[in-house]
């Protein structure tokens, strides 16, 4: 059945709410549970990916390419001051790529933390362009060298970034085959891909190779892969299929900045839907984080 679009925005959260709390019911309770609040801190798992990461994850990727972003053009100081208050807020994940070359920034502002209290995830560049260097070197190679740059042991999350093509468990099948390789020596995680195509997003809920998929997600369809009502069911069966989800572009790539309204509505559409684990939001002060924490909490959940 095809709904119109205002009613499939407003029957798809409040039906995820509907199910969760009869879930929870009993027979002989017949009163309504009380409602809980979402934590944007609270630690939720992905998937069944072995994580236990933050609702909220900081991005570092606004306007990125190239190897820097908005956040490294902050300058050292104060974006390195940024990663280290969201992480006093409670903050555990943090989203980087080598496309937005923020790398040093984050391990530098959390070098007085240890490294199994908080996640990383990043992402490989193989497309053409994006990043200065026209090499692509097998995903070990890339690997070897983000851990130094990260000067860790080991990578949370490691994604392929940008994926398109429908067929891009075939034609990415070497890089996936040495990047499970490195998970089975624990130098990775758990992997997936960053999908930027509803075919590709679709690719993912029957390809067993991806624990978590970065998706872009709003109720407004802005720089998403296709129409919400389009999105959502895959995501649906992506998340059924036990991998996580990480939802994106939740502020609208920063479109919605001066609009509290839809923002607002943005929050409550992505967690009412029920299948998306992380809200990565690329925060460029702690004043955006606080907002988008305190819009986070006004949205009642079931239990």
């Amino acid at each position: 059945m095809n709904y119109p679009r205002r009613q499939f925005l407003k029957t798809t959260a409040a039906g995820v709410g509907v199910v969760l709390l009869g879930s929870c019911r009993t027979a002989s309770d017949s009163r309504p549970a009380a409602p809980k609040n979402f934590d944007p801190f609270a630690t939720v798992p992905l998937g069944r990916s072995g994580l236990k990461v933050s609702r909220f994850c900081l991005g570092t990727g606004m306007k990125g390419g190239k190897r820097e972003s908005n956040h490294t053009r902050m300058g050292k100081e104060k974006f390195e001051r940024l990663i280290h208050e969201a992480y006093d807020r409670g903050t555990r994940l943090f989203d980087l790529a080598d496309l937005y070359g923020t790398h040093p920034y984050v391990i530098s502002a959390l070098r007085d933390i240890r490294r199994d209290r908080f996640q990383i995830t990043t992402k490989i560049w193989f497309r053409p362009g994006g990043i200065p260097e026209p090499e692509r070197p097998d995903a070990d190679v890339i690997v070897a060298r983000f851990l130094k740059e990260l000067r860790t042991d080991y990578i949370d999350l490691l994604l392929l970034h940008c994926v398109v093509s429908p067929k891009w468990p075939q034609e990415l099948a070497r890089q996936m085959e040495i990047i499970a390789k490195l998970k089975q020596k624990g130098v990775v995680r758990a992997h997936g891909v960053s999908c930027h195509s509803l075919a590709a997003l679709e690719a993912c809920a029957t390809e067993p190779w991806v624990d978590s998929v970065h998706t872009r997600i709003n109720p407004f369809g802005m720089s998403m892969d296709d129409k919400p009502e389009k999105v959502v069911p895959v995501l649906q069966r992506i998340h059924a299929a036990g991998k996580g989800v990480v939802g994106m572009k939740i502020i609208g790539e920063g479109r919605l900045r001066n609009d509290p309204e839809k923002r607002s509505e943005s929050v409550r559409f992505t967690l009412g839907l029920g299948c998306v684990d992380v809200l990565n939001v690329g925060c460029e002060s702690t004043t955006e984080i606080d907002d988008l924490s305190d819009r986070v909490r006004a949205v009642p959940q079931r239990v």
